[in-house]
């Protein structure tokens, strides 16, 4: 097909996550729900870990980062999901399109990238909890949250890129409720070989990381856990690394589902679903997932919504 063959689209049609008039009330209110659930709970983390100094430490700045990161992955595709059911238009702009395939790819990058360190901050902290101050200084807890931000940017612009040098043919409707980049993909005109190879070869290197990251720094947690010569020692070391381990199991689970298969192949059923757990479920539950266990979150969240009741104004 020659180039001059090629529609030039200018918008695409966001189908969301069902077609039928009836269920878009129930799919408003659900996820609108939802996303204030999540933003109320990741922004009163990050308000508890910045005004606690007791939280001021490397393991509670991962958590800071992680609840922003949250924040910022659901906040790309839900509003936007909101507002077409709202106005009842499912029209998306071609550069609306891309800038939110960026943003989603950043932030779920950088989520993964922040279970990683996460993991090898565990390692250190069980590991070698002697040195635990020394290792994870500001010097190393900093730089590799940056790293993890510089990476995810650079990551996320390749797959703009490389998607903004498709050409696309008539069919600009999206069976989903954002711009995936399975989904567009599969809409071009052009094959999508190279591209594909490219992002799956990098991806893939990607992955490969952090998998080999969470397996190691585990085995020698796990190893060092089963050295504990009490139960409650155990039982103690374990209880930190729950919540990490469920979020871990949350995203990578969910997510791997959607995009375990080559993009050119059809979609599992189960992807909507699995999308929408790691988009919006996982990020709500995060919040939750690290409260709960965690005295000192608790502790520090129960302190913040005091000072803030004692000092409300009243009417």
């Amino acid at each position: 097909m020659g180039w001059e063959n090629l529609t030039s689209v200018s918008e695409f049609f966001l189908l969301g996550l069902s077609e039928q008039a009836e269920q878009q009330e129930l799919l408003f209110g659900l996820f609108l729900s939802m996303y204030l659930i999540t933003v109320a709970g990741n922004l009163l983390i990050i308000l508890a870990v910045i005004t606690d100094a007791r939280l001021h430490t490397p393991m509670y700045f991962f958590l800071a980062d992680l609840s922003l990161t949250d924040t910022g992955l659901v906040s790309t595709t839900v509003p936007n999901m909101l507002a077409n059911i709202w106005i009842q238009n499912q029209v998306i702009s071609y550069a609306g399109c891309l800038s939110q395939l960026y943003f989603f790819i950043l932030f779920g990058t950088l989520e993964a990238l922040l279970l990683a360190v996460m993991a090898y901050d565990r390692y250190v902290a069980i590991c070698h909890p002697l040195h635990y101050t020394m290792v994870m200084s500001p010097g190393l807890y900093v730089p590799l949250v940056s790293a993890s931000w510089i990476m995810s940017g650079l990551y996320s612009l390749l797959h703009t890129l490389l998607t903004n040098n498709l050409s696309f043919c008539e069919e600009q409707e999206i069976p989903h409720f954002f711009c995936d980049i399975n989904l567009l993909l599969r809409l071009s005109c052009t094959d999508p070989f190279i591209i594909e190879l490219v992002i799956f070869s990098i991806g893939g290197l990607m992955v490969l990381v952090f998998v080999l990251s969470l397996i190691i720094s585990y085995a020698y947690i796990f190893s060092t856990i089963q050295k504990i010569p009490s139960t409650e020692g155990k039982q103690k070391a374990l209880s930190t690394c729950n919540s990490h381990l469920s979020v871990v199991f949350l995203f990578f689970g969910s997510s791997s589902c959607v995009y375990f298969s080559p993009p050119s192949t059809p979609s599992a059923p189960n992807g909507a679903v699995a999308s929408v757990m790691y988009t919006a479920v996982t990020p709500m539950l995060n919040p939750f997932i690290y409260s709960l266990r965690n005295r000192d979150i608790k502790s520090s969240l129960r302190k913040l919504i005091w000072v803030r009741k004692i000092y409300s104004p009243r009417w």
